[in-house]
């Protein structure tokens, strides 16, 4: 039970640390105190609800079908390498991109709640890699736990609640550290290393 929340835990927070569209508009809605509560909540709940349909339906596959969990624990490692593998390509090789939460100018008009939800939710269902990572690769690896997976999915919701609210409640905090290049190469080591690792877990004996 603990060791699947665990796992759980650990590639759902390594997937969506993952430098995106969608936790930059937080950080910028974070540092800009625009609606954060609403920013974080939209995304913790579309997170959760994308995690629990991936183990509940892919879950159900896996265990209809045994002979299919080595075949995807097997993907799920490629998968995770190779993940794993571009985002230590970007921390070795920066693209140079930074944080930038600026105004353009003193006379900035906050968006209204209406348009943040819009673009919350847009950013988060209208992005196909979210699919890939959340319903299909946690759902995946969720069902090689086999009675525990329902933990896993526990592991991995609570994951997207800490860093979602972590990340939108905090910003202000971040907002000057992540503005720099060395901030982000230090962030996709991390989720490299992260990621490797657990791809190397799931197949080594």
């Amino acid at each position: 039970m603990l060791t699947a929340s665990l796992a759980g835990f650990g590639l759902g927070l390594s997937l969506i640390v993952a430098i995106g569209a969608q936790n930059l508009f937080v950080l910028r809605q974070g540092i800009r105190r625009e609606h954060v509560l609403l920013v974080a909540t939209i995304c913790a709940v579309s997170d959760a609800a994308l995690i629990i349909a991936g183990v509940a339906g892919l879950g159900l596959v896996l265990q209809s079908i045994p002979w299919l969990v080595p075949v995807v624990r097997w993907a799920g490692a490629v998968f995770l390498l190779v993940y794993g593998l571009l985002a230590a390509r970007r921390a070795w090789r920066p693209s140079g991109e930074v944080l930038d939460a600026r105004p353009a100018d003193g006379r900035r008009t906050p968006a209204g709640a209406a348009a943040v939800a819009l673009t919350c939710l847009a950013l988060t269902w209208l992005n196909p890699h979210v699919y890939l990572d959340t319903v299909f690769l946690l759902g995946s690896i969720a069902g090689t736990h086999g009675e525990d997976r329902g933990w896993f999915a526990v592991g991995a919701v609570a994951a997207s609640i800490v860093w979602f609210f972590s990340l939108a409640f905090g910003a202000r905090l971040l907002g000057r550290v992540l503005a720099t290049p060395r901030a982000w190469r230090v962030l996709d080591a991390v989720v490299a290393v992260v990621m490797i690792a657990i791809a190397v877990s799931l197949v080594w004996p």
